[in-house]
């Protein structure tokens, strides 16, 4: 029979200590609930980056304010200062620093199991899209390299204002595609979306691969079978067509879109097949 809990601070589960703070930690049920205390002078990429090994804090943190005030720099250089009494929302890429010479204490509910965690090296639950060009090489040689490179920087420029829209990251580009990373599987999937009527509107299709699950950042860069299997799935994807994996479709908690099953498929180089839905805009 279940049992009420009540947890203090006081006897936390676990400290974690680095320059210029510390972090206790409190498991209740199946969450972690952390209190950090941080000192004056205190910076994320001073102190805590050389626990994490990447470049910004890329663990999403949300949290209420108990007392001091810091300020956090998104990636995009947008800064914003959190107070008391105040919930903040801080998605991956970010950098924080103390202000002022008060100690700043906060309660983080989201985003603090591994934080500050010796050797957790950024490994994040994130959506990794996979999207390129179809018949380049056909509409080159129809309009020639000049008016081709037009279009190619068009359409990029419209898949940055996509991204953009749909908090998502721009990762990498190479030749006639991209590689971009997102918080939320629906947010890809509505990018994705997006991303083929930009191209439709430049006389151009595009297909798409979508795969959600567990990625090594450093610098901003991603690796991992995640990785693997996202752009594994752009490969089996038609012109025009969005395709996701069964761990997308399951976490996206979006009535939008519908997905149609397109059945298991065995992936070069990724054990075991896996199921493919296309979706359907």
């Amino acid at each position: 029979m279940s049992q009420s809990i009540v947890r203090s601070f006081t006897e936390p589960d676990e400290r974690r200590e680095f320059d210029g703070g510390t972090l206790d930690l409190l498991n209740v049920g199946p969450l972690t609930f952390g209190l950090e205390t941080l000192q004056p002078g205190w910076r994320w990429s001073k102190d805590v980056k050389p626990l994490a090994g990447t470049e910004r804090c890329e663990f999403h943190h949300v949290g209420y304010q108990v007392s001091g005030r810091w300020i956090v720099e998104d990636r995009d250089g947008t800064q914003l200062e959190v107070g008391p009494g105040q919930i903040f929302d801080t998605p991956p890429g970010h950098d924080a620093w103390v202000v002022g010479d008060e100690p700043c204490v906060t309660i983080d509910f989201q985003g603090i199991a591994d934080w500050a965690a010796r050797g957790s090296s950024g490994r994040i639950l994130t959506t990794v899209l996979f999207t390129d060009l179809v018949d380049s090489t056909v509409l080159i040689d129809r309009i020639g390299d000049a008016a081709w490179r037009r279009v190619q920087s068009q359409f990029y420029e419209d898949l940055g204002a996509v991204l953009t829209a749909h908090t998502g990251e721009l990762v990498d580009t190479a030749g006639d595609g991209a590689m971009a990373r997102f918080a939320s599987p629906g947010s890809a999937v509505r990018a994705a979306a997006a991303m083929a009527l930009a191209a439709e509107r430049l006389g151009l299709q595009n297909r798409t691969g979508i795969h959600t699950g567990e990625v090594e950042v450093s610098d901003n860069r991603l690796s991992g079978m995640t990785v693997h299997i996202a752009a594994r799935v752009l490969g089996q994807a038609q012109p025009g067509e969005i395709l996701v994996t069964s761990s997308t479709r399951d976490l996206t908690a979006d009535a939008t879109y519908d997905f149609e099953d397109r059945g298991a498929v065995e992936l070069k180089g990724v054990p075991g097949p896996r199921t493919l839905f296309a979706v359907r805009t």
